[in-house]
């Protein structure tokens, strides 16, 4: 499987190809690369968004999941880069409860690019399982709005 690491602000991540679009994004590196033209557009794109320069992403996604994550999923990627959703505007526009949407959130195989971060609960911040946790999610979003009240 296609597959290539970088390094990140928020740490090294490895990203996976399968039949031409983006399967995975795990953090940590793995020592063997094997590059693809789909991966370097990946990378490209994931620079320009950490540098603050790419406000949404241009790949194929290919998320393995239930048709109700994949729903979330696609919910996700709806929510326009420096704004949030509660775990309850997702469950109003998906189905399902809060607690159902946070589940899927945190079965997202590909974070960051499906922006997962960009999900919060009514009173507070909410979890986040990648990178260094909750650090990783507070510097995600101030990424993308600098005023953005991290509660």
């Amino acid at each position: 499987m296609p597959q290539i690491s970088l390094h990140s602000p928020v740490g090294d991540i490895t990203i996976f190809e399968d039949a031409g679009a983006i399967v995975s994004l795990d953090w940590g590196w793995v020592p063997e690369q094997v590059p693809s033209a789909l991966l370097e557009y990946a990378r490209a794109q994931l620079d320009a968004y950490f540098d603050g320069e790419l406000k949404a992403f241009d790949l194929p996604l290919a998320p393995m999941g239930t048709t109700y994550r994949r729903a979330v999923w696609q919910a996700l990627c709806d929510i326009p880069y420096g704004q949030t959703r509660s775990y309850q505007d997702i469950a109003a526009v998906v189905g399902g409860s809060a607690r159902s949407v946070g589940q899927a959130n945190g079965h997202n195989p590909i974070p960051l690019i499906i922006p997962c971060h960009r999900v919060v609960a009514s009173s507070h911040i909410g979890g986040y399982s990648g990178g260094d946790g909750l650090p990783t999610k507070r510097w995600l979003l101030a990424l993308e709005n600098p005023n953005f009240a991290l509660i």
